[in-house]
C-alpha cells in the first residue's frame, strides 16, 4: 500500500451527520496536499477504477452515524480502514447538532470545523505511523 496519499472516504447517507462528513471530507481534500477522497456510491457499486483505487492507499473512513456504513462497504470489498471517525459520536461528545440533510447552519458549520480538526489529526497520527 503506498503512503504518499492518505484517502478520505466519507458517509453518503442522508442524514445530518452524513453531510457534516461529507462537506468535512472534500474540504480537507481542498485545503491538504496529498489527500484523496473516495466515492463511496462508486465504490458501493464497484465501478472500474475504483476497486484498485481503494487498495492503493491509506483511508481514514468517516462514518456519519453508528450504522458505519463507510467501513462497511469498505470491509465487504476486502479493505480495512487505517483510521475510523463516527461523525454522530464526536459531535455528541462536543454537544454538537447539525440539522439539516442538505444545507449547513451555523451549527453545521461548526460541526464541520470540529470534524476537520479530528480528520486531520488523524492524518497526522498516519503520516508519524508510516515514518516507522
Amino acid at each position: 500500500m503506498s503512503s504518499e496519499k492518505i484517502a478520505l472516504a466519507a458517509c453518503s447517507g442522508m442524514s445530518p451527520y452524513g453531510l457534516v462528513a461529507r462537506v468535512t471530507s472534500a474540504d480537507t481534500v481542498n485545503e491538504t496536499e496529498n489527500t484523496i477522497s473516495i466515492c463511496m456510491g462508486a465504490t458501493a457499486a464497484d465501478r472500474e477504477g475504483f476497486r484498485n483505487l481503494i487498495k492503493k492507499y491509506p483511508i481514514i473512513a468517516i462514518n456519519g452515524c453508528d450504522g458505519n456504513c463507510t467501513t462497511k462497504i469498505l470491509n465487504q470489498k476486502g479493505v480495512t480502514p487505517a483510521k475510523t471517525l463516527n461523525v454522530l459520536e464526536e459531535l455528541k461528545d462536543e454537544n454538537f447538532k447539525p440539522s439539516d440533510v442538505s444545507r449547513l447552519d451555523e451549527e453545521g458549520e461548526i460541526c464541520v470545523e470540529f470534524m476537520k480538526k479530528k480528520v486531520k489529526n488523524e492524518m497526522d497520527d498516519l503520516k508519524e505511523e508510516n515514518k516507522g
